[in-house]
Parts: C-alpha cells; structure tokens; sequence
C-alpha cells in the first residue's frame, strides 16, 4: 500500500522507470531518492553517428561487382574470396528489391565460396542470410546463422542483436535476455534499439516469475517499525486507536496508560490489546474469532483483518473482508471510508489506476471531512503524474487537519517534483524555501527532512542532504529506510563504496525485513561486479515482495544480474564498474 511503502519517488524524466536497464546492467550509477536512472538516456534520442532504428539491412554494397552486371557469381580470373564478395553484392541487390529466396541462394552460393580462413567476411555472410530469412519470418533459421556468426565473431553486434530479436518471436526470453545484454555492454548502452528490447524482455520475465512465485510464497510479517509507520499514515483509523475506556474492563478504567486487560469472549479487543503489545501474529486469528461470533466488533474486526492481511501482501484474503464493510451501510462511516482507502492502494498495487481512482472518490463522497482520504489520493495523485490534483487533495487535508506535518511536506515535495521536471528555477527554489519552512514549524516531522533530503540531493546539495537525514535518524533511529538513502547519498556525494554500504548493512541489522535495503544492496553489487551476491541480495528482497508488482521488478533485477554472469562467462564482456 502507498501508505506503508517508500517515500513516494520521482520519475527519472527519461521516460523509464528506477527498475530498468541501466540500473541493471552495470551503468554508472546516478543516484537521487534512491533511484538509479538510465544512464545517458536522453543523449540516444536522435544523436547523430548513433543508430536508434532496426538493424535490417544486410552488410556490404547493394550493387554487383563492377563489370559483373548480369554475370554468373563465379568467374573463372576471381579468387574465391572476390567470387563470395560478389555473390554477397547480388544477393546484396536481391534483399534490397525484396526479392529474399534469391538473396538467400546467393549469400548461401557466398558462404559455400568463401575460403575458411577468411573467417570475417564468413560471419557477415552467415549475418546477411540471417537477415533474409528474418524478412521471411524464419526464426529457427535466423537463430542458426546468427549462431554461426557469432562463433566466428563473437562480439558481432548484428549477429547478436538480430538473434536475440529472432529469440523473443520463439519465446526464448532467457536467450534473448542474454544477447541483447551483450549487445547494451557492446554499444556502450547508445542504441535504443536494443535497450528497448531488453527492458521488454526483463518486464516479460519478471511477470511470468512473479505470478507463479507471488501464489506460492511464504506471508511474512513486516516489522514492528514497518508496521508503526503505515498506522501513522493515518488520522481518521478507528482501529489503530488505542483502546478506550469503553472497551476497558471496569477495574482497569482508572489505569491510563496501562495495557487494558479486556474479556476474553471479545476477539476484535484482545486483537486490539495484542497490538499495544506490537504482538501483531496474533491478530488476525483473534479478528477471525469477532468474525466468526459476529460480535458487537464485527465491521472493526474485518477491518483491521483485512489490514493485516495487506501488511502481509495477502490481497487475495484481504478483498473479501474490505468488500463486507465498504457495503455495511449501518457501519461507521470512517470505517467504510477506510476501507475504501486501503482498497484503492490495493488496487494501485494491482495496476488498476481507474478502481483505486474510483475507490478513494466514494471515500470522498461518503465521509467528506475525512483528511485521510484526500492525504491519500494525494499520494495517489503523484503516482499518477497528476500533480495539480494531488497539490488540490493535500491542501484539503491540511485545511482539515493545519497540524498535519506528512500532508504539508508531501505536497512540498509535489510542488518541487513538478518544478524540477518542468525545469522551473524559480519555482524549484520556492519548494526548497517551503520545505525550510515546513522543518522549521514541524521539527519533529522525520518525513519533512527525508523528503528535503531528497530535494536536496537532486540540486546536488550533498552536504545539507546529509544533515537533514540525520535529522531523521534522530527523530527515528529504528527507520531503516533513512539509512539506505544516506548511505546512497554518500555513494553519490563522496563516492564512499565502503561508508555507503555500511550504511546500507545498518538498515539490514535494524530491520531484516527491509526489502529496500536487499534492493539497494543488490544493485550497489551489480555496479561492482559482485553478481552472484547482487543475486542473493535480490532473492532476499523477492521473498519480502508486498506485491506481484514488487515481485516482478526484483525478478527483473535478478534475471538482468543472471543475464551478465552469462554474458560475461560466454564473451568475457563486462560493463563498467564502480
């Protein structure tokens, strides 16, 4: 859920998201919000001198051999290599009149020519009949002589990147993965081309893993501070309030401040015992017991079920129980309003936009003073790039609740994001005075200082970045996602590998659940080389995955890591490293 997950993150304005390939194959890193972006992305995009189109020419001139028109391939006074060249420059002229059966005949009358050792103008034979038979559609053919020219000529760009193509029509996207990796590392990721393809083909991976694994996984609960984090979200959540008198038994009335004893025949107030205690594996089967009695907690019991079942990323369990008290039209409306919210983030999470749109707009309409809901839709908003809108949702959340620190410094960091992407000096500088502004009046707010850490990052204030984190370690010392945004910083600022990555073990030792931390570290070790530990680190975060969604971009930087270890066993290609 928006709520429980990462301080909302900002595009990379390259048109990709964080998790693609460059921060997958080994380029630079470029770091800000803990994202790593493509690297020298924008320079591809009609770059003279660069080729951004299908490679689907043959090699060599269209034209015959001169004097050569209307001959036979072979002539008596050539040498075997000149006969080949010329049989190559028919079936040349051939491809590019569309006529592929006859180019295919004379680039194979130019392979049978050519002499063994001649062992460059060999592979591009074997590339250009390829590249015929890819305009007829036959890709176990394409395959064949692009592997044979690639044993030849191992680093042959258009060898690899016209098999890999040939690879993904047969659905091999292991293979495919491969060579179009080798092809990125080769072009010094320039071409887009090929960079399309292989972020193509890592989304396609990462979705068939996901969706098998994401069934069959174990539910994990998140951590005690995780788990404090996502209720703070929330205002208007009766169930994350502490138990009151009412629910107290008499003699413990007059105990303020001390854990409530409640009767045993009330699942919904031990669940809500057990969660003062932080005892949270107990809750869902105590909720189950309010259920199954239908007691005088029912709608709160499936409620706060539900809530946990997302904590745990059991959607499937969850729906049903948020369906029962969205529809209780006697149910308190904060309860229903709630729910709605805590729906439209799944569905977000599920990648249905227009359900999670319309969950959190029925929230609006029943419960119209609900700051909650506006707080979220505006996080909502940002997901979406709708960043006028969200502005329009936090300023109602405020206007309901002025005291609301997270609500002010979001929309800050809206505000900055849409300066920053549009390029606007001037209102940049505005968003920085606003979040001086908003820590200087909530200095308690550790949300105020990471998110203008963020912002400071991007204006490559390093320094002032790392202040404000700091800030944020002293208002939350068991926050570990604070300390894996420090520690990128100082990759970023100080090129400190060492002090980063001790950063980024902190977080792991506050909180071995922290999926980001295993996702940072993985991608740090992919930057130095150490695939097969960027592998595990990766595999760590996959069983930690909140969501299908999740789960399938960590396949994806695991599969891309695979795809170098082949890459670099098979050609002895490597990317630069850190």
């Amino acid at each position: 859920m928006m709520a429980a997950s990462k301080p909302v993150e900002p595009h990379s304005g390259s048109g990709f998201p964080r998790w693609q390939l460059a921060l997958l194959v080994g380029t630079p890193i470029v770091l800000g919000v803990g994202a790593v972006y493509l690297w020298k992305r924008n320079k591809t995009k009609n770059t003279p001198g660069k080729s951004n189109g299908e490679r689907t020419t043959p090699e060599g001139s269209a034209n015959p051999v001169q004097g050569q028109e209307g001959a036979r391939c072979e002539q008596e006074d050539m040498s075997p290599l000149d006969r080949a060249q010329g049989a190559k420059n028919k079936g040349n002229k051939y491809f590019k009149a569309g006529k592929y059966e006859q180019a295919i005949h004379c680039y194979t009358e130019a392979i049978g020519l050519c002499p063994r050792e001649n062992q460059t103008d060999l592979s591009t034979f074997y590339q250009n009949r390829a590249a015929a038979y890819e305009q007829q559609m036959k890709w176990p053919e394409v395959v064949q002589d692009c592997t044979q020219a690639v044993v030849i000529n191992p680093r042959y760009i258009k060898a690899l990147f016209r098999r890999a193509k040939a690879l993904e029509r047969l659905d091999n996207k292991k293979e495919c993965l491969e060579d179009v990796t080798a092809v990125c590392i080769l072009e010094s990721f320039q071409n887009q081309q090929s960079m399309l393809l292989a972020d193509k083909v890592l989304k396609l991976l990462g979705k068939e893993k996901a969706k098998d694994q994401y069934k069959n996984r174990d539910l994990l609960m998140p951590s005690p501070q995780f788990i404090k984090s996502y209720f703070s979200s929330f205002t208007d959540d009766i169930i994350s309030q502490p138990l009151q008198k009412g629910e107290k038994k008499d003699e413990d009335k007059d105990n303020e401040g001390e854990a409530a004893e409640v009767t045993e025949s009330s699942g919904y107030l031990k669940a809500k015992q057990y969660m003062e205690e932080e005892n949270y594996d107990k809750i869902i089967s105590e909720c189950t017991k309010e259920v199954e009695s239908e007691g005088r907690y029912t709608a709160e019991a499936l409620l706060l079920r539900a809530t946990f079942y997302l904590l745990i990323g059991n959607a499937t369990g969850a729906q049903p129980d948020l369906d029962r008290v969205i529809n209780m039209e006697d149910a308190n409306v904060k309860l229903r309003a709630n729910a709605l919210i805590k729906r439209g983030s799944m569905y977000m999470q599920q990648q249905q936009p227009m359900m999670s749109t319309q969950d959190f707009n029925m929230a609006a309409e029943i419960d119209t003073r609900n700051a909650d809901v506006y707080h979220h839709r505006g996080q909502l908003k940002i997901l979406l790039d709708q960043v006028e809108e969200a502005v329009g949702d936090f300023d109602e959340c405020i206007l309901l609740r002025p005291d609301s620190a997270l609500a002010q410094a979001q929309k800050c960091f809206a505000l900055y994001r849409q300066a920053y992407t549009g390029n606007s000096q001037s209102q940049v500088q505005t968003a920085m005075d606003g979040f001086e502004d908003i820590t200087r009046r909530f200095p308690k707010c550790a949300e105020g200082y990471a998110l203008y850490a963020q912002a400071l990052t991007d204006q490559q204030q390093f320094g002032k970045a790392d202040e404000m984190y700091n800030k944020c370690i002293d208002l939350e010392p068991d926050n570990a996602t604070t300390y894996v945004h420090k520690g990128l910083l100082q990759l970023q600022w100080k090129q400190d590998l060492d002090l980063g990555l001790d950063l980024i073990s902190k977080a792991i030792e506050i909180d071995n659940k922290c999926d980001f931390a295993y996702e940072t570290m993985g991608t740090i070790e992919v930057q130095r080389g150490n695939l097969e530990k960027a592998i595990d680190m990766f595999n760590k975060a996959i069983n930690l995955a909140k969501s299908e969604m999740e789960m399938a971009h960590l396949y994806s930087l695991c599969d891309a890591a695979y795809a170098q270890t082949e890459v670099a066993r098979k050609y002895g290609l490597k990317p630069p490293t850190l």
